[in-house]
């Protein structure tokens, strides 16, 4: 057992000790924010608050307790209140919306999340804060690594939910975590800043990860130990687990729009060439397939998808969701509006070309060779030339400072 700024812990030295760690006058700010968000936790919010109020004295560490209240119709807030805690209330209802807000009214330099529902453990977060000390910007307590009670965590969100978050997490972002979705985490106030956090929901916890590693934020794990709840969960395992995938997407455009694009883009590309290959189109069975109907929607479609992808991750880097990368410097360097136009206007003016020369041969009794692969092609030439050219403008229009 060794001493640190935060009290008695298992483990080696730690290095740097807070020098202020002792309690301050009234006047100055705390170190240490203790943020609980609470809806109807009559019967272990007050558990949660003392348990916090008391390691924070048996740590010599200056701090408050701040309990968000987003709605409670019990005894909720008395109870909080006479435990010790500062209480807020937040309108908007919602998981995120209640930290954002508590966040927002946190005046130490580190902050703790943490559910008011005795799940997690506040009688010692020595262990939680000491990375933080160390340089870390976050620490997420990791409930695989510190034991789950019996009962504690549903199958469906220890085998699939966590798990499916963590690896999009870590294909969107790079951060490699084991429990993305811990509720208990510590880190700096100027990181809350850094991050602008907006989501309302459950995916808070998932928007901090993203945010955290694009903003090049250190992070790290520490075990922690996670029990039972008393009361029924408040958790929607269908809801809140659409609404993560639902961040993740949005917060990836490479993955949900530009990768899709480019794939269906090739496929068509591929199977319109397939098309004037195969002329008489493919039998199969009694059942005669021509590629070129599939060739020219999958083309289609893949532009429009690139072209959304593009779109999306310039406005996400002209607002500050996205960081840029490097297509999107190319993006800034390369792009002209005219040149852009220039390329629409050969497509749709090609596609009208041969397009009215069918039709005239048609009309007149012809035939030409490859006739319904040309019609198609050129039927895709008009689509993405209009595409082409109407996404320049939006995307101009967006980018505009």
């Amino acid at each position: 057992m060794v001493s640190s700024a935060f009290g008695r812990t298992d483990g080696p030295p730690i290095p740097l000790v807070i020098d202020d760690a002792l309690p301050r006058s009234a006047g100055e700010s705390p170190l240490v924010s203790i943020v609980m968000p609470c809806l109807n936790e009559e019967a272990t919010v007050g558990i949660c608050v003392t348990k916090a109020r008391r390691w924070l004295d048996a740590a010599g560490v200056s701090g408050e307790v701040i309990v968000v209240d987003n709605g409670s119709t019990d005894a909720s807030v008395p109870i909080a209140v006479g435990a010790g805690a500062r209480v807020v209330r937040e309108e908007e209802r919602g998981y995120g919306s209640a930290y954002r807000r508590g966040f927002a009214e946190a005046r130490g330099e580190y902050i703790v999340m943490g559910d008011s529902d005795d799940t997690y453990d506040f009688s010692d977060l020595s262990r939680l804060l000491e990375p933080l000390e160390q340089g870390y910007d976050i620490v997420v307590a990791n409930r695989f690594r510190g034991g789950l009670e019996p009962e504690a965590m549903p199958w469906t969100h220890r085998y699939l939910g966590t798990p499916v978050i963590n690896f999009l997490i870590r294909l969107f972002s790079g951060v490699r975590i084991g429990d993305s979705q811990s509720g208990l985490r510590a880190f700096r106030r100027t990181a809350s800043a850094t991050m602008r956090l907006r989501s309302a929901g459950m995916e808070l916890a998932s928007e901090m990860l993203v945010r955290a590693a694009r903003s090049g934020m250190r992070i790290t794990e520490v075990p922690t130990r996670y029990y039972a709840r008393q009361a029924p969960s408040k958790l929607n395992t269908v809801r809140d687990g659409w609404r993560h995938l639902r961040f993740l997407l949005l917060a990836a455009p490479d993955f949900l729009f530009v990768l899709p694009g480019l794939a269906m883009t090739l496929l068509g590309t591929l199977i319109t060439i397939l098309g004037f290959t195969a002329a008489s189109g493919m039998t199969v069975g009694s059942v005669t397939w021509q590629p070129v109907f599939a060739g020219s929607i999958l083309l289609a479609i893949g532009v429009n998808s690139t072209l959304l992808g593009v779109i999306a991750k310039i406005h996400a880097c002209a607002r500050g969701l996205l960081p840029e990368d490097g297509w999107v410097r190319v993006y800034r360097r390369y792009f002209r509006l005219e040149t852009v136009l220039l390329l629409a206007a050969i497509l749709v003016t090609t596609g009208l070309l041969v397009d009215g020369g069918l039709f005239v041969i048609w009309a007149t009794g012809g035939e030409v060779a490859h006739g319904l692969q040309l019609a198609a092609l050129a039927q895709s030439l008009l689509i993405v030339g209009a595409e082409l050219g109407m996404s320049a403008f939006l995307v101009v229009a967006i980018d505009q400072p």
